[in-house]
């Protein structure tokens, strides 16, 4: 199947991106659904929920009055991982998205290491109601391209649509900048500091050629944000390692070197790239605001393309 055009979506808004988050508590309702169980701080974020949950109501409902039909349930692929900070990164984000959604079916199922499984998630679903698989992957590779269409193929009853993964997008690199903002990185970086600073953008490796491919763009895209050299380096299956970007950097006379750590939640090769760091090391995409607005991104995307053909396709980043 077919989806965005990869400049397209490196020209869509990527600015602005906070917003108010609703705090579990209790509380008021709407036709009889908690306002996203949240703690409300002030008059603004009341009318913000308020509009929200109308909408989020409204848009079940035609012009003519009839009742639409209810979206395709998504399903956040995630790899897995033996670190427990991973599950819980991958279900705190899973909330974020129903904050943002809140009529919006939202799954998980893991590739490996982790429950629920994607085939055991897939085999639970109502087949009439299809589903759209967002990867939380960050570029093209095996488990995009085999392992996660496989598991979809696996239950043929099912009606199902895979998004891109996440990456490149330039809400991933406003999430990398704030990491690195948060580890240290000045926002404000006079000339001289720049000429002496560099970055490398760790990311997990792959040997598919494509998946070298995304982790460059979005290194150049990062470089463009920062207004320095990006280097992307692997923790594992391609080169250069971390430490030999870091040594690439210093040999340019950059030697205010920062790690941005492109993975989606911590894990063993996030933590070894971390290590790595001559200087400040950013903390994981994670539970950022511009991650749970990207899943949605691509669900929409999928979600809006014609019915798959017989032989399923990867939508396009």
């Amino acid at each position: 199947m077919t989806a965005s055009n990869p400049s397209h979506d490196e020209h869509d808004e990527s600015r602005n991106l906070s917003r108010p988050r609703l705090r579990p508590s209790g509380g008021t309702a709407i036709g009889g659904q908690p306002l996203g169980g949240a703690h409300l701080d002030s008059t603004a974020q009341l009318m913000n929920a308020i509009t929200s949950q109308l909408g989020s109501q409204l848009s079940l409902v035609s012009l003519n009055g009839a009742r639409r039909p209810a979206p395709p349930p998504l399903v956040l692929v995630a790899h897995g991982s033996r670190d427990p900070r991973a599950l819980n990164t991958v279900r705190t984000l899973m909330e974020r998205v129903r904050e943002l959604r809140p009529h919006l079916p939202v799954h998980l199922g893991h590739i490996e290491l982790n429950e629920p499984l994607l085939a055991d998630t897939l085999a639970s679903l109502d087949p009439k109601d299809g589903a759209v698989l967002v990867p939380l992957l960050l570029s093209r590779g095996y488990h995009v391209k085999r392992d996660i269409p496989e598991a979809a193929a696996a239950v043929p009853e099912l009606r199902a649509r895979i998004a891109a993964p996440l990456g490149p997008h330039p809400l991933l690199v406003e999430t990398l900048y704030a990491r690195l903002v948060e580890a240290g990185w000045r926002a404000g970086m006079s000339d001289a500091a720049r000429r002496a600073g560099g970055v490398v953008l760790a990311a997990a490796g792959s040997r598919d050629p494509e998946s070298i491919v995304d982790t460059r763009r979005t290194a150049q895209l990062l470089a463009e944000r920062l207004g320095v050299p990006v280097v992307p380096a692997y923790a594992s299956a391609a080169a250069p390692t971390v430490a030999a970007a870091v040594r690439a950097l210093a040999v340019r006379g950059r030697h205010r070197i920062a790690v941005a750590s492109y993975f989606t939640a911590p894990g063993r090769f996030a933590t070894e790239c971390a290590a790595a760091a001559p200087w400040i090391a950013a903390d994981p995409l994670g539970t950022h605001a511009a991650m749970a607005r990207l899943v949605l991104h691509r669900y929409d995307q999928a979600a809006a393309t014609p019915e798959p053909a017989p032989e399923r396709e990867l939508a396009s980043a």
